[in-house]
C-alpha cells in the first residue's frame, strides 16, 4: 500500500514553493509601467516566517522575475528564493546539493505543468485544491484551499504540527 502524506509529514525539513498559482492566485495585475503586481496572503507569509525560526528550509523556485517578490519573501527570513529560472529541476538539484538535503526530506508546493518534472523527485509533491488536472494526479497531498488563498500555511502547519513546532514558536515569545 502506498504511504499516506500524513506519514511522510514528520520526514519534512524543507519546504519549496512555486509562487504564481501558489503563494498567489495566479492572477496579475498590469500597471501602467508594465510592472506585473502580484498578491499574497497574509498567512502564507506568517507561516513561512514560522518555518524558518523554526530550523526549516524554505525556498523559492519561480520562473517569474518579480523584484517585489523577491523582497516580501526576504522580509519573512526566506534567503533561497531563485526567481526567473527557466528548468526548475536543475535549480533544485543545486539547492539541495547545496544544503545536502535528501529529496524525500522535501515538500514541494506547485501548481502546473512546469513544476511536474521537480514534484516527481521529492517526499511530498503537493498543490493547491486549484492546481492543474496533471499536477494534482502526481500530488500525494492536495490542499483544500486555493493558491493564493493560504494553501501554504496549510501545508506548514501540517508539517510543524505533526512535528511538534506550530505553537511552539508563538508561545516562547510570549513565556
Amino acid at each position: 500500500m502506498a504511504e499516506s502524506y500524513k506519514e511522510i509529514l514528520n520526514n519534512i525539513t524543507t519546504f519549496v514553493f512555486d509562487v504564481d498559482g501558489v503563494l498567489t492566485d495566479g492572477t496579475i495585475h498590469v500597471a501602467p509601467d508594465g510592472e506585473m503586481l502580484r498578491k499574497m496572503h497574509i498567512r502564507d507569509g506568517y507561516a513561512m516566517k514560522a518555518a524558518v525560526e523554526n530550523g526549516y528550509t524554505v525556498c523559492i523556485i519561480s520562473g517569474g522575475k518579480n523584484e517585489g517578490v523577491r523582497i516580501r519573501l526576504r522580509n519573512l527570513g526566506i534567503t533561497d528564493i531563485y526567481l526567473g529560472v527557466p528548468n526548475k529541476v536543475e535549480t533544485f538539484n543545486e539547492f539541495t546539493d547545496i544544503y545536502n538535503i535528501k529529496p524525500e526530506q522535501v515538500l514541494y508546493m506547485g501548481d502546473d505543468i512546469p513544476d511536474f518534472h521537480v514534484m516527481q523527485r521529492v517526499g511530498l509533491p503537493a498543490c493547491p485544491q486549484d492546481a492543474a488536472p496533471e499536477i494534482k494526479a502526481i500530488s500525494k497531498y492536495i490542499s483544500h484551499i486555493n493558491g493564493g488563498q493560504g494553501c501554504v500555511r496549510d501545508v506548514i502547519e501540517q508539517v510543524m504540527k505533526v512535528q511538534g513546532k506550530w505553537m511552539e514558536h508563538f508561545n516562547a515569545r510570549y513565556d
